[in-house]
C-alpha cells in the first residue's frame, strides 16, 4: 500500500534524518578519535615501561617491576614467565596479540640478539570502550528523540499558516460574493503567493456559480408560464363534457406530466437557492405515499412496454423511514428518476420497487451498467448506453445531488445475469443536521 505522509510528517522525518546523520557522524568521529588516542598513548606507555625494564643490568637489581596488568618476557627465560613460541613469532614494535579469547597489547624489542616482550591486558581498555559506546549510543538516541520533538514543534509552527489557509479555503463563505480576500492576511512569501492563487481561482469559481445560479433561476422562472398554461388547459379539457374516454386519459397523462415537470422545476430552484446547504422539509410526504403516487403514474407505461411492474412494501416498524415525512418534491424527483431510468433501459423482464424501513430500492432486469462506467454514472451528462433515446444523462446526477443535499445515500449494484439495482437509504430520526 502506497503510504503518503503529510507535509508536516515529511518535515519531521527530514529533520530527524538530518539530526541522526549529524549525530552519527559525531559519534563515529568520537569513537575513532578515542581509539586512535588510546592506541597512541598505549604505544608510548608500553614502550616507556619496556625501556625502563631493559635498563636494569641485572635481574636482582630490577626494583621496577611491570604493572599488575602487564607481563614481561625475555627470550632466555628471564622475566615473569618463560617466552612461549607464539611470542617468539611477534615482530618488533607495537601490536595487538590474542591468546585464546584474551586480547593483549604487545611491545616487542630486540637488544643484543635477545627478544623482550611486554604484554598489557586489554580488559581495562575494553571496559572503558564499552562505557564510551554506551554513552555515545545514549547520546545518539537522545539527539534523535530531541530532533523529532523539535521537528514536530517547528513543523507545527511552519505549517500553521498553510493549515489556516486550508481552513479558510474550505469555509463555504468563501464562495459568497462579499467574501474577503485571503492574500491580505499573509506575508509576501510562498504562502502569500498560494493565497493569491486561491483568491484568483475562487473568484472565477464565484463567477461561474453566479452564472449557473442565474441561468437556473431564469430558465426555471421562464418555464413556469408555459407549464401553467399546460396545466390550466388540461383542467379545462377535463371539464369538457364531449371529451371521449381515450382523449380524457391522454389529457390526464399530460396533466400528470405537467405536474411532474413543474415539481422538477421547483426542485432545481430549491437546489439552486440552497447552494449546498440542506433544504427545508417543505411539503412533506412519506415514502409509502410517494410510492403509491408514482406507481399509479408509472405502472401503465411500464406494462405497455411488456414489462412486469412489481411493487413490494416491507415497512412494518413504526418510527423508521417508512413513517417519517420527507420533502415531497425531492423524494418524488429521486424515486421518479430511478423509475424512469429503469423503464428507459429495460426491454424485457421486470421492474421492482421495494420499500423498506431504511428507504427504498429500484431494481430492473435491463441492460445493466458496465463496471468501468459504474463510478461515473452519477456524473452529469453520463449515460449507460449512448445509443438509447435522446436523454442528456442528467437524471442520476440530479438524484446524487438531492441525496447529498438531504444526507441520503444512493448506491448502485449489479444484478445477475443482467440489470442493476439502485438503493436509497434515507436519514433516520435523531441524525444531526448538516
Amino acid at each position: 500500500m502506497d503510504i503518503k505522509p503529510s507535509l508536516k510528517q515529511r518535515i519531521v522525518i527530514v529533520f530527524a534524518l538530518m539530526s541522526a546523520l549529524v549525530a552519527g557522524v559525531f559519534a563515529v568521529g568520537i569513537i575513532a578519535t578515542v581509539h586512535i588516542v588510546e592506541t597512541r598513548l598505549t604505544t608510548i606507555s608500553l614502550g616507556g615501561n619496556l625501556h625502563r625494564l631493559l635498563k636494569q643490568d641485572r635481574i636482582e637489581d630490577w626494583h621496577h617491576r611491570p604493572d599488575k596488568d602487564e607481563l614481561f618476557y625475555a627470550e632466555d627465560g628471564i622475566g615473569d614467565v618463560a617466552m612461549s613460541d607464539d611470542l617468539k613469532e611477534l615482530k618488533p614494535g607495537f601490536q595487538e596479540f590474542f591468546r585464546g579469547k584474551k586480547a593483549y597489547y604487545a611491545m616487542v624489542e630486540s637488544v643484543g640478539g635477545r627478544r623482550y616482550v611486554l604484554l598489557r591486558d586489554q580488559r581495562k581498555f575494553e571496559k572503558r570502550e564499552r562505557i564510551l559506546f554506551a554513552v555515545v549510543l545514549v547520546g545518539f538516541m537522545l539527539s534523535v528523540l530531541l530532533a523529532v520533538l523539535l521537528g514536530r514543534l517547528l513543523a507545527s509552527r511552519v505549517m500553521a499558516p498553510v493549515s489556516r489557509l486550508a481552513g479558510q479555503v474550505r469555509h463555504r463563505d468563501q464562495l459568497l460574493e462579499l467574501a474577503p480576500t485571503l492574500a491580505d492576511d499573509y506575508a509576501r512569501d510562498e504562502v502569500g503567493a498560494l493565497a493569491k492563487s486561491f483568491d484568483e481561482t475562487l473568484g472565477r469559481l464565484r463567477a461561474a456559480l453566479g452564472r449557473e445560479k442565474l441561468f437556473t433561476s431564469d430558465v426555471s422562472h421562464e418555464l413556469r408560464t408555459p407549464l401553467m398554461v399546460l396545466a390550466t388547459s388540461c383542467e379545462l379539457l377535463l371539464e369538457y363534457p364531449a371529451l371521449d374516454e381515450r382523449s380524457r386519459t391522454q389529457v390526464q397523462r399530460i396533466s400528470k406530466a405537467t405536474a411532474g415537470m413543474n415539481q422538477l422545476v421547483e426542485t432545481f430552484l430549491l437546489l439552486a437557492r440552497t447552494e449546498g446547504k440542506r433544504t427545508s422539509e417543505g411539503q412533506g410526504s412519506t415514502i409509502a405515499r410517494m410510492a403509491d403516487e408514482l406507481v399509479e403514474v408509472w405502472r401503465q407505461p411500464i406494462e405497455e412496454k411488456g414489462l412486469a411492474f412489481i411493487y413490494v412494501s416491507s415497512i412494518d416498524s413504526p418510527g423508521n423511514a417508512g413513517s417519517r415525512l420527507y420533502n415531497a418534491a425531492l423524494l418524488r424527483s429521486v424515486m421518479g428518476n430511478l423509475l424512469r431510468n429503469a423503464w428507459h433501459y429495460t426491454d424485457h423482464g421486470f421492474i421492482r420497487l421495494t420499500l423498506t424501513d431504511q428507504g427504498f430500492s429500484v431494481e430492473d432486469s435491463g441492460i445493466g451498467i458496465p463496471e468501468e462506467k459504474r463510478q461515473a454514472m452519477f456524473q452529469p451528462f453520463v449515460r449507460g448506453d449512448e445509443q438509447r433515446g435522446e436523454g442528456l444523462g442528467l437524471g442520476l446526477s440530479l438524484v446524487q445531488r438531492i441525496c447529498a443535499n438531504q444526507r441520503w445515500t444512493v448506491t448502485l449494484t449489479s444484478r445477475e445475469p443482467a440489470g442493476c439495482c439502485f438503493t436509497v437509504l434515507l436519514e433516520l430520526p435523531g441524525a444531526l443536521p448538516v
